[in-house]
């Protein structure tokens, strides 16, 4: 039987449904998208290095218009509690050089869980299993390149100065906890060895941190036990530890006439090329802080952005720097003006 009045009703809720679809409830897709935020977590906050690195974070968020969250994560529990912070801050990704490689699994899974895209820069991630995580996103060196590079100029100073091998030894800081300073120097070392060096007058000091302190004891400790050699040649996985091989070296008389030492980074070692007399820190390979910094940020603001998913793995390289031309070179990557 027909009824007037439950026709009446479905009308209206029909008139009323077409209404909500046409009506300002719904979003307007006219609106602007939210913008996007990043954010940027290192692990040694004052470090020129890392300074460096948020200083072109910086610039990438000025140009591209995101906004930059810069968090120092020194442990663990700071890392996990800066995501946490992050994603409550509406944040959709991040960067981070984490304190300690074999957090990586937390990190992912913290990430994952707060819904953030992810890039490691600088130190790449370890599974369980001890190996690098291939399947998190990465920007760092190619450190073992950068090691030969470094072998490669010892000898050639070295043959420069005319030094005799049976009065020379090869002085390496070591750090192989963390994989990248492992392939530093073992990469200066292989140059070394395949230019003809002896592989026995190339003597390690193993440094319980990557930093001056550690690395001039580290270097007393190693000084002791060879007495015979007249000058070293020495490397490091970064300009600290060669710094506190240098200034060991100079307690024990050697200075720059005896001493070709040379550095990683180049951001670390800038008072020492600054000093008016020369020193045994003879030079360092500066670092693309500028890629560690900017290109990360450009890679992820467009993967949130765009959908354009940033390479697996991508490697940076760096340049010979010493007192000659530190400061042109500096000039030229944007670190000076």
């Amino acid at each position: 039987m027909f009824r007037p009045l439950a026709f009446a009703f479905v009308a209206a809720s029909l008139l009323l449904a077409s209404c909500s679809k046409e009506g300002g409830s719904q979003p307007d897709a006219s609106a602007p998208a939210a913008k996007v935020k990043l954010g940027f977590l290192v692990k040694q906050p004052e470090e020129p290095w890392f300074q460096l690195e948020w200083q072109f974070a910086d610039e990438a968020a000025k140009k591209l218009g995101f906004d930059l969250v810069k968090i120092g994560t020194p442990d663990g529990e700071k890392v996990l509690s800066a995501i946490d912070n992050l994603a409550a801050q509406g944040a959709q990704g991040f960067i981070i050089c984490t304190p300690d490689t074999t957090l990586g699994p937390a990190i992912v899974a913290r990430a994952k869980a707060k819904n953030l895209k992810l890039l490691a820069v600088d130190d790449r991630f370890l599974g369980a299993d001890g190996k690098p995580m291939e399947d998190v996103h990465y920007l760092g060196i190619s450190a073992g390149k950068i090691g030969q590079s470094v072998g490669v100029a010892l000898f050639a100073e070295q043959l420069k100065r005319g030094w005799q091998t049976d009065e020379t030894g090869v002085l390496a800081v070591t750090f192989d906890e963390l994989a990248t300073a492992r392939e530093r120097t073992d990469g200066a070392i292989e140059a070394l060895t395949s230019a003809g060096f002896p592989a026995n007058r190339i003597f390690k000091a193993a440094t319980q941190k990557p930093e001056i302190p550690a690395a001039l004891d580290a270097t007393n400790a190693l000084l002791t036990q060879h007495g015979d050699v007249k000058q070293w040649l020495v490397c490091g996985p970064n300009d600290n530890c060669v710094l506190g091989a240098v200034r060991a070296l100079e307690g024990r008389g050697f200075g720059a006439d005896s001493v070709v030492a040379i550095g990683i980074n180049g951001t670390d070692c800038i008072i020492e090329l600054e000093k008016q007399n020369p020193t045994g820190f003879y030079s360092s390979v500066l670092l693309s802080a500028k890629q560690h910094g900017y290109q990360t940020c450009e890679m992820l603001y467009h993967w949130i952005k765009d959908g354009v998913e940033p390479p697996f793995d991508t490697r940076t390289t760096g340049v010979l720097i010493n007192r000659g031309n530190f400061k042109q070179v500096l000039k030229e990557q944007g670190i000076t003006h």
